[in-house]
């Protein structure tokens, strides 16, 4: 059964259910930072790259079931796990600037993960450029809402090429939402990789990827899963079930083509996408705190 999923923790689950033994080329550590779950999964060859479907490189999830259940201080413990663990990934120097890109249509709540997170983003360029007395110890940092193809009738990819091409930054950070094969990782997880992304793959949408190769810089993506396709969900469920004489295809059939988000998706997004952004932020300027951003933004 080829569920569909754009999370690589969760391409290993599936590798491993099917019993196909040792899994070449793929390595895969659990950690923990300021009390979340963290699994990294390191896909080194371009075997592991075939058996998973992901390209090489090095993909982070990060579980944030506490700050669903509002544990105390979750929040704030939530986005200095995940500033730490995109400082990893993005490697930045003194005075590398940042284009941080929301992917996805703000009109479409399950697809808004992007716009909402550039939201929550400090846009620094210009302050840094004209107010360098109070603001040269920040990183110079731009934002782009790329809109989608049905809306600006342009390829995201091409919207990016075009704004990197006149701002030049040294890094680019892209966000979007992703597809889960599980209702349960749904505004619950994010996925960290330094391979870039590529739009829409996980509903069978695909666009043209947006990485290093397209972008000539280092391009980290964080996703976070806001729908399961209805197939992939209702192969889980029947496996769960114990029906094991039903084809992944007819019940991708049966679903139609239908993607499933939960009732509390507005929420959700509003609040993951606020624990994302103040992560960027943190990522990206040393020395600053959770209230420093509110401060800012505010």
């Amino acid at each position: 059964m080829q569920r569909r999923t754009d999370l690589a923790v969760e391409a290993r689950e599936i590798w491993n259910e099917g019993g196909a033994g040792a899994l070449p080329g793929v390595e895969s550590r659990e950690t923990e930072r300021d009390g979340f779950n963290v699994t990294t999964v390191r896909i080194t060859s371009d075997e592991g790259a075939r058996a998973l479907g992901k390209p090489v490189g090095t993909y982070v999830t990060l579980e944030l079931d506490k700050f669903i259940r509002r544990e105390d201080d979750a929040f704030t413990l939530g986005v200095r796990a995940l500033a730490s663990e995109l400082e990893k990934l993005l490697r930045v120097g003194d005075g590398d600037s940042v284009l941080v890109v929301g992917l996805g249509n703000k009109a479409i709540t399950a697809d808004a993960i992007g716009p909402e997170t550039v939201r929550n983003t400090m846009v620094t360029s210009h302050l840094v450029e004209r107010l360098p007395e109070q603001f040269g110890g920040f990183r110079a940092v731009y934002a782009l809402e790329s809109g989608v193809l049905g809306t600006t009738g342009i390829e995201s990819a091409r919207v990016i090429r075009a704004v990197a091409g006149a701002v030049r930054p040294d890094r680019v950070i892209v966000i979007d939402a992703l597809a889960s094969r599980r209702l349960t990782r749904i505004c619950r997880t994010v996925q960290l990789s330094d391979t870039g992304i590529v739009p829409g793959s996980g509903v069978g949408n695909a666009r043209e990827g947006i990485n290093s190769a397209m972008l000539g810089v280092p391009v980290v993506a964080v996703g976070v899963p806001t729908v399961v396709d209805a197939g992939t969900l209702a192969a889980d469920i029947a496996e769960r079930a114990g029906v094991s004489d039903i084809s992944f295809g007819e019940l991708e059939s049966f679903g139609g083509g239908l993607v499933v988000t939960p009732k509390e998706i507005d929420g959700n997004v509003g609040d993951i996408s606020k624990l994302v952004g103040y992560a960027i932020n943190l990522a990206l300027h040393k020395g600053l705190t959770v209230e420093d951003v509110t401060m800012f933004l505010g």
